[in-house]
């Protein structure tokens, strides 16, 4: 298994930075403590979330009788999805929130940092089908850890991006948070037709040997 494939995908996925503007609406109206603790609830369930899918996402596929490539099929194809609504500067795991009932949850305290700023907006399906692909892809515990290793790393990522949000917002206004975004979108792209090709194939084996011819 590539290690540095998941971080990229992952990284691209989640895309705190891109994120940044709906933090800074949902936690406009909070104590600058609410909105510390804001910050650090967010970035722990990010990390819980990648955790628990790559340790225990297997095991979920099995008790429901998925197989692998069919999953990969299905992964990739809301990768790509992810990835288009990117292109369109979307955050990749975007849904259809109303304003006030985010800020009726912004008025809740905590419950905002995890919904809807963890699920879905930084961390939802593409990001848990993404952890169990490649978690299947894991051949010694150490890729394993890896995996729950890098959800360390997008948790401090959210912490930073989020913690900065202020200085972020005024250096790259809304137009630099849609480039990179795009660019962002481009690259998870690329990660979800491979991704679909691997599950393609073991679907239907005949599909390898014409591309291998």
């Amino acid at each position: 298994m590539d290690l540095f494939k998941p971080l990229v995908a992952l990284l691209a996925i989640v895309n705190p930075i891109g994120v940044v503007p709906f933090f800074i609406h949902f936690t406009q109206h909070l104590t600058p403590e609410q909105r510390r603790r804001t910050i650090r609830v967010s970035s722990f369930s990010a990390f819980l979330v990648i955790a628990i899918s790559a340790l225990a996402g297997l095991k979920v596929i099995e008790f429901f009788g998925i197989s692998l490539a069919s999953f990969q099929v299905g992964g990739g194809t809301l990768l790509l999805i992810s990835a288009l609504q990117m292109l369109n500067a979307q955050p990749a795991e975007s849904r259809s929130d109303d304003v006030s009932d985010g800020q009726q949850r912004a008025d809740a305290g905590d419950s905002i940092a995890v919904v809807p700023l963890t699920i879905p907006l930084l961390t939802g399906p593409a990001t848990i089908s993404t952890m169990v692909i490649y978690a299947d892809q894991a051949r010694h515990w150490w890729h394993l850890a890896a995996l729950v290793g890098y959800g360390v790393v997008v948790g401090a990522a959210t912490f930073l991006a989020f913690s900065a949000s202020g200085a972020i917002a005024r250096l790259l206004g809304k137009t630099g948070i849609n480039v990179m975004t795009r660019l962002m979108g481009l690259i998870l792209a690329a990660l979800a037709v491979e991704i679909m090709a691997e599950g393609l194939v073991k679907l239907f084996p005949v599909l390898a040997s014409h591309v291998s011819g």
